[in-house]
């Protein structure tokens, strides 16, 4: 027995031995990767991503003691938030540690380097950091001064950011012309100590008249607090100042004229809906942008190409950091810490022709409409115009709150962009209606639908409601005969024929309830409010352009493209390529003949003496083309509505050097004409482009 518990003795005595080396090897392992943790390298590398972070409280819990006693934690916060935002510092990253000693104090002493991202480009500072712990199981902490932040920065000194940012790009047209760019302008300014003090009230309300502001902004920009006697108070920026204005203006006394660059728009009005125009950045843009290089002066485009572009347009910004250093003479040194240039926008080519938006804006000047221009080979948009239209250099200058008011006050409109709206088509659709019933197999082109003289109804179900035409013409109602009179009871027999659920799916394949695949957003049009067709009425009304169908003016044109070739629609294109080559958005939706069958019969409708559209007719060049006259009314019997006027027109001729689509409404043009008011413009602009 004795033998037995020596044995258990001598067992458990080696248990509890091999035990206790267990716990001495974790102890020394857990102190191993603990020193290693609070190694000085680890320290500085965790100091550098509170950094990246922004957690000021972090980097003040990571200085020793002392430093804590020299820099209270409000002082060193406010002092490095201050530096690394104000140069915009991020990705601040150790790049090598070149040698560590301890000295006899037992303060340990880093060397190394580190790299920070800033608006002055990258920067890099060689630091020795030197590194304290009270005792030896004790974390390392940094002994912390203003040099810890830039190597050559001390306390007391001070950190400027002086930002420039880069030139705007500018939006070219086809041929290189400017429709948006950096231009001179004429800044129109008052120096106080000059003015009449006599006159002063008088004088103020007569700039005001010549300048189109109140008396209360001239005021206002008088009384700012850093306007002295002698301070050039800039008061409005003009595009151009004619003679007239100039003697007017200088007879005010303390006016001055200063020739400056600002952000121009030489085809003003008959592109602004387009080109759009750049804003001051508000609250909520800045914001949204932040780390984009944008500041509280930065402008920003607001609408049209200047938005869509903005990202290109823009331009790098530019930065100089430096140190001012106060020396003991009391005299400030300038260090300079980094710089970097600032770099111009990209200039953006667009497939615009400057020429064409201005004829198709002098057609429309004065109406309320759009007018949209594309190559039908290639999708290349030439002109999108939108009447009545605004001059964008106002919002650039800076527009008085009346002068904003009377803008948006007014009923026309001025300010919406009708280019991008939806409207009832009319008789512009019934090419559609047509292709569709040919493409299904509904009817042949030849088929006679037979005499209905000029109001119709399929059947006593109808009840009060009815289709009426406005002529009747010889020869058999066919499609051809259907298009060049405008025939709206063939066109609303056709819907019938072709069939709700079938009428519908092929809209659906032209695009209809689809976002047009353009840069510019566009609404989308629509075959009816629910997507369908309701009633045979809704069906048969929409046949002819009318129910509640609605279609955007370049959808419109991207359709008529598959009339002018193989029957492929072409993706519509903003920005110029060299040698442009078709995309197409809808390939083949309809086949060649159908193509072909609705181009020829749209050359009639132009070419016919009796054709809707015989006026757009063209000596030694083929047109084809579509009018529609669209009814906008409550009722039926609703004698008060309006009209739209539409004339939708392509270049026929398959070798033709400069293919043009152009299609043009104009609001209101009951009891002007209807569509034969919109005609004879979009002759002139195809006349002259030719």
């Amino acid at each position: 027995m004795k033998g037995l518990e020596k044995e258990f003795l001598k067992s458990k005595k080696m248990m509890v031995l091999a035990i206790a080396a267990a716990v001495l090897l974790v102890l020394c392992l857990a102190f191993y990767a603990y020193q290693r943790y609070q190694a000085p390298e680890r320290v500085i590398t965790r100091y550098l991503e509170a950094v990246n972070q922004r957690d000021y409280e972090r980097m003040y819990a990571l200085i020793s003691p002392e430093s804590q006693e020299t820099y209270t934690k409000d002082a060193f916060i406010e002092r490095n938030k201050n530096i690394y935002e104000g140069v915009e510092a991020k990705n601040l990253t150790l790049n090598e540690v070149y040698f560590r000693e301890k000295d006899p104090s037992g303060i340990t002493v880093l060397s190394c380097d580190w790299t920070m991202d800033t608006l002055a480009g990258p920067i890099k500072n060689g630091h020795f950091i030197l590194f304290t712990k009270e005792n030896f199981l004790s974390p390392n902490r940094i002994i912390w001064d203003s040099s810890m932040i830039f190597s050559m920065l001390k306390d007391g000194d001070k950190v400027s950011v002086v930002s420039k940012e880069g030139e705007r790009g500018s939006i070219l047209d086809r041929n290189g012309n400017p429709l948006a760019a950096k231009g001179p302008v004429k800044i129109i300014a008052l120096v106080p100590g000059k003015m009449n003090a006599e006159t002063k009230d008088a004088d103020i309300a007569a700039l005001a008249s010549l300048l189109a502001i109140t008396p209360e902004e001239i005021q206002g920009a008088l009384s700012a607090g850093w306007v002295t006697d002698d301070t050039f108070v800039p008061i409005k920026t003009l595009a151009s100042v004619d003679a007239e204005l100039t003697h007017d203006l200088f007879a005010i006394p303390g006016v001055l004229i200063e020739d400056d660059s600002a952000r121009t728009y030489p085809y003003g009005e008959k592109a602004a809906h387009l080109v759009g125009y750049v804003q001051g950045i508000s609250a909520e843009e800045l914001a949204e942008k932040k780390g984009e290089g944008y500041s509280e002066s930065s402008q920003i485009g607001k609408t049209g190409l200047e938005r869509l572009y903005e990202g290109r347009l823009k331009g790098e910004v530019g930065a100089t950091i430096t140190i001012g250093v106060t020396l003991s003479n009391g005299n400030i040194s300038t260090q300079v810490v980094g710089s970097k240039s600032p770099v111009r926008g990209e200039d953006v080519k667009t497939t615009i022709d400057a020429g064409l938006q201005t004829a198709l804006y002098d057609q429309l000047a004065g109406d309320k409409g759009a007018s949209v221009a594309m190559n039908p080979k290639t999708g290349e948009v030439l002109a999108l115009v939108s009447t009545p239209s605004y001059d964008p250099s106002a919002f650039v200058q800076g527009m008085s709150e009346e002068a904003w008011q009377a803008i948006s006050t007014d009923p026309a409109t001025p300010l919406q962009n009708r280019f991008e709206a939806t409207y009832t088509p009319g008789s512009t659709f019934k090419p559609i209606t047509g292709a569709i019933g040919l493409k299904t197999g509904a009817f042949k082109a030849d088929d006679d639908f037979g005499p209905s003289g000029l109001i119709w109804q399929k059947d006593a179900g109808w009840g009060d409601f009815n289709i009426t035409t406005l002529q009747e013409y010889p020869g058999s109602a066919n499609l051809e005969n259907a298009l060049v009179y405008s025939d709206n009871i063939y066109f609303a027999k056709a819907a019938l024929k072709i069939g709700g659920e079938p009428f519908a799916k092929e809209l659906t394949a032209l695009g209809f309830g689809e976002r047009l695949p353009f840069d510019l957003d566009l609404t989308p049009s629509k075959i009816s409010q629910s997507g369908t067709f309701e009633s045979e009425g809704q069906l048969a009304a929409s046949g002819f352009g009318q129910g509640e169908v609605l279609v955007n003016p370049l959808h419109l044109a991207t359709i008529y493209t598959a009339f002018t070739g193989d029957g492929s629609m072409v993706k519509p294109v903003l920005e110029y390529t060299d040698d442009a080559q078709a995309e197409y958005w809808k390939p083949q939706v309809l086949d060649s003949a159908v193509s072909e069958t609705i181009r020829n019969d749209l050359i009639q409708v132009v070419e016919n003496p009796e054709g809707t559209g015989h006026d757009a007719q063209i000596e030694g060049l083929s047109i084809a083309g579509k009018t529609g006259t669209a009814e906008i009314k409550a009722t039926q019997t609703d004698a008060t509505g309006t009209e739209l006027g539409w004339f939708a027109a392509f270049t026929a001729d398959p070798a033709t050097a400069k293919p043009l689509m152009v299609v043009s409404i104009v609001e209101d043009v009951k009891d002007r004409g209807g569509s034969h008011y919109v005609v004879p413009k979009v002759k002139a602009v195809m006349e002259g482009y030719r």
